[in-house]
């Protein structure tokens, strides 16, 4: 017992207060707890754990959280759960804000106190079970989005193939191996809400650990059964007559099949197909060249000089790891990527921290839900263009400046005494125009080393020993490492989709991807999109989060066809077109619509075919279930409405 006593005691050390007062009201059943003293108060500048929170408030939760939580242990049975009502007010004690009416269903979702899984589909009735058993679906992509839509499918009992192209699951954690790669959203966030891990080892995690827990998802749900690996799909075409799609696919020995299925699901991701940059003399360079993404493991940068050009997402976190090993290493830069500060961004997981999410009822729940809230619509409305702003083009509305000002201090304060390097880093287009990164000062620390040089004069050419800047000056190099992004607006790109009429996805497109709630497009019955255009997130949010709203509403979709007796399901061109409209004119007043900020949101049109302007309680509602009145139904689509 003593051993357990003190195992408890450096569990609530490390206790999130808030989330632990929360749980508190589930085993104790007194939601008197909920005094406005208790209240917490986060201060960014201080231990958001302790939520602000006295020390006398702090002891007195510890000592009855520790006797709460031996009474549970001790077989004490739980009181009734918290009214409704309870739990309402309990979202915004743990917050510590009033949160609007209108996310309360759409938290209350994704907090899942119940512990039931709340998007799994329910095909229970025998008429949608028949309908299940003549159901096939055809998913590409065995990655976050493919697995999921898996799972779903298999709950429905809906025959499915998903045909992946790699030789493992787990879609960009298992392309992406370069050194330092992790993710930039929390854990909790960062996996699926109905498949938590309580054992992440630490706050964001590495490539490995994530690649893992895809592959235990998949083993765990029975998944690779139904998955063909090293198989590419190479075309599909809808075949109007019998209302199914017919893809061929490219097999593991070279070989061409087809393969037939009544509904075609793309779960392909927006960033898998690596981008090299258009510089004059790319392919003359002598020595090893290569993307991020397509790291070359077998090329030892040890005592090498090497030239990264790109300071994105994946050099900000591959340059730290090769800085010390290399002779000198040569960052070209054409834009600064914004900082925001998240000191916790390589450290462990405390063991209290995993002992309490285990063992703790319903603290994993609130400690997810107060990180939810925070992420969600948090900086939404910080990256929202004010009308008629008129100051400075740095920003895009006051909110923005005053965000904008907080993080100059707090990239300023990583390097005072260089303001050769302060004068490289920091933006001068809004924070929100382009992908902000995580940063625990790692990034400015290898900028500072002495074999490190930030160059910020653009490049004029590539040469067989090196690169030569357009200041005429020659930077020699024995490796060069392109870190410089994806072709994301070339969606499904390079398959052939060919819809009604012949007609092929990328000549409907010309270029400017669109689809409703970027799933579904007029002229392409029953495909249907995962991560598709308008639907990535820039301040507010996991993607995991919008790909279980997704999978939710193609599960709808499908079941709209079986309970309709309908093979072909098509949304309706107007319905299609008003909801871009929307989306087009929402997206130009954000910080990443501003025409003086170019970045990969953007298609060569100068659009924002990527981002979801909206919050996400919104794209949550929207989909929630499909409405029959946005769809075509029919035996035989033959024209939209």
């Amino acid at each position: 017992m003593t051993d357990l006593a003190s195992t408890i005691d450096d569990a609530l050390a490390q206790a999130h207060l808030p989330a632990l007062l929360m749980s508190l009201v589930h085993l104790t059943g007194d939601a008197g707890l909920l005094t406005p003293e208790r209240r917490p108060i986060y201060d960014p500048l201080e231990d958001v754990k302790l939520g602000g929170y006295s020390t006398a408030i702090q002891d007195d939760l510890r000592a009855r959280a520790k006797t709460a939580i031996q009474a549970h242990l001790g077989g004490a049975s739980l009181p009734a759960p918290p009214s409704p009502e309870t739990v309402r007010r309990m979202m915004d004690w743990v917050a510590g804000v009033d949160i609007p009416a209108n996310y309360a269903a759409f938290l209350t979702d994704e907090l899942q106190l119940t512990g039931r899984d709340t998007k799994a589909p329910d095909w229970s009735s025998p008429a949608l079970r028949a309908a299940a058993a003549k159901m096939k679906v055809l998913v590409v992509g065995a990655g976050m989005s493919g697995l999921l839509t898996g799972i779903r499918l298999k709950q429905a009992g809906i025959e499915f193939t998903i045909l992946e192209k790699n030789a493992d699951a787990g879609g960009t954690w298992f392309e992406n191996v370069y050194p330092g790669c992790r993710v930039d959203n929390p854990n909790h966030m960062y996996s699926y809400s109905f498949e938590p891990n309580h054992d992440f080892p630490q706050y964001y995690s590495t490539q490995p650990v994530l690649l893992d827990y895809f592959r235990r998802f998949a083993d765990r749900h029975g998944l690779r059964a139904h998955i063909r690996f090293e198989t590419t799909v190479e075309e599909a075409v809808f075949d109007e007559a019998k209302g199914v799609w017919r893809v061929e696919v490219k097999t593991a020995e070279g070989g061409r099949e087809f393969l037939e299925g009544a509904a075609l699901i793309t779960a392909v991701g927006q960033l898998n197909q690596p981008r090299y940059p258009d510089i004059e003399g790319l392919e003359t360079f002598d020595g090893p060249s290569f993307h991020s993404a397509r790291w070359r493991h077998d090329v030892d940068l040890t005592g090498k000089r090497v030239a990264v050009i790109g300071t994105g997402a994946s050099a900000f976190q591959f340059v730290p790891e090769i800085a010390p090993k290399v002779a000198q290493l040569n960052v070209f830069q054409r834009t600064p990527p914004w900082m925001l500060p998240g000191p916790n961004y390589h450290l462990d997981v405390p063991e209290g921290k995993k002992w309490l999410l285990e063992h703790m009822p319903f603290y994993d729940k609130w400690y997810r839900f107060y990180l939810f809230w925070g992420l969600t619509d948090g900086l939404y409305e910080a990256v929202k263009a004010d009308a008629g702003w008129n100051g400075p083009p740095e920003a895009v509305g006051l909110a923005n400046a005053e965000l904008r000002a907080m993080l100059v201090e707090a990239i300023r304060a990583q390097a005072p005494d260089r303001p050769d390097i302060l004068e490289k880093i920091i933006p001068t287009y809004p924070i929100g125009g382009k992908r902000a990164l995580v940063d625990n000062g790692v990034w400015v620390t290898a900028l500072k080393r002495d074999n490190v040089d930030l160059i910020t004069t653009g490049i004029a050419r590539i040469t067989p020993t090196g690169i030569v800047t357009n200041d005429g000056a020659d930077h020699p190099a024995d490796v060069i490492i392109h870190g410089t992004g994806f072709h994301a607006s070339r969606f499904l790109w390079p398959m052939r989709i060919v819809g009604r009429g012949g007609v092929d996805l990328r000549t409907a497109w010309n270029g400017d991807a669109r689809a409703y709630l970027g799933m579904t497009t007029p002229g392409f019955p029953n495909l249907f999109m995962l991560y598709g255009p308008n639907t990535n997130i820039v301040v507010n949010g996991s993607i995991i989060f919008f790909s279980e709203c997704s999978v939710r509403y193609v599960m709808g979709a499908l079941k709209l066809m079986a309970e309709s007796g309908v093979q072909a399901l098509e949304v309706k061109k107007q319905v299609h077109d008003d909801f871009n409209a929307k989306v087009d004119a929402a997206n130009a007043m954000m910080a990443w619509g501003s025409p003086n900020v170019n970045s990969w949101y953007k298609n060569a049109t100068g659009r924002v075919s990527q981002n979801w302007p909206f919050p996400l309680v919104d794209y949550w509602n929207a989909t929630v279930a499909p409405n029959p009145e946005d769809f075509i139904l029919g035996a035989k689509v033959t024209a939209p409405a």
